[in-house]
């Protein structure tokens, strides 16, 4: 199986939907899946992931599932943090030297010890709520999470698309990759309408962990004549 997740397009946040530029990213997108197909396809609720997902949809004739606990909302509700100045932004919206240094690449486990905006109990919370959605979803693909690795107890082929956020699948593919999330958030961007996808192998003994194929891909950008906007 192929988990495909990708951001939603160039954001117009106030109207929870996309901008001109935005569109014409998602039907870049649709094309290039024309090519590889999808299964399944999946998105938050919110307008702007579900917009994205629309062209794919059309095109390959799939219906669009919802997945509540892909909202960016929740995420942001758990992962925004209140800084000295009174303001409101994303706990991982930091210089990234500040999260990723000699003292912290080796927490782990201990990765909330890496800098003040992850001590509160709600991100850590939110990354639990996280990763325990995503272990359900994946069982219901036919993947059951054992520690660190998943029991193969339905083997698949399929192509699955998830269309949501950036702070949300940052968060999500930390879980996916195993590494802590505060290595994550300084060391990878998740770009506008940009897909990572993986490969949950069907190995012979049953066990599998994803392949990380490729991240935040955007050949369909220049096959499409689009400027790269980060």
């Amino acid at each position: 199986m192929k988990l495909y997740v990708i951001r939603h397009g160039d954001p117009d946040y106030k109207n929870d939907a996309l901008t001109p530029l935005g569109k014409r990213q998602a039907e870049a997108l649709a094309h290039r899946f024309v090519n590889s197909g999808m299964d399944r396809i999946y998105s938050s609720p919110l307008g702007r992931a579900v917009a994205t997902a629309k062209p794919t949809a059309e095109i390959l004739k799939k219906d669009i599932e919802i997945l509540d606990w892909a909202s960016e909302n929740t995420t942001a509700e758990h992962l925004f943090v209140t800084d000295k100045n009174g303001k409101r932004r994303w706990c991982m919206a930091q210089q990234n030297t500040n999260y990723k240094n000699n003292d912290t690449v080796r927490l782990y486990d201990d990765w909330q010890n890496a800098h003040e905006d992850f001590k509160g109990e709600a991100v850590a919370e939110q990354i639990r709520y996280i990763a325990k959605s995503s272990d359900g979803f994946l069982k219901e693909l036919g993947y059951e999470r054992d520690g660190c690795v998943y029991k193969i107890i339905n083997p698949s082929d399929k192509n699955i698309a998830v269309f949501c956020h950036h702070g949300f699948g940052s968060t999500w593919m930390a879980h996916l990759m195993q590494i802590p999330p505060h290595i994550v958030w300084a060391t990878f961007d998740f770009i506008p309408c940009s897909f990572s996808v993986f490969e949950f192998k069907n190995n012979e003994n049953g066990i599998t962990t994803p392949f990380c194929l490729t991240f935040t891909d955007t050949s369909h950008f220049y096959n499409s004549n689009l400027p790269l906007k980060v």
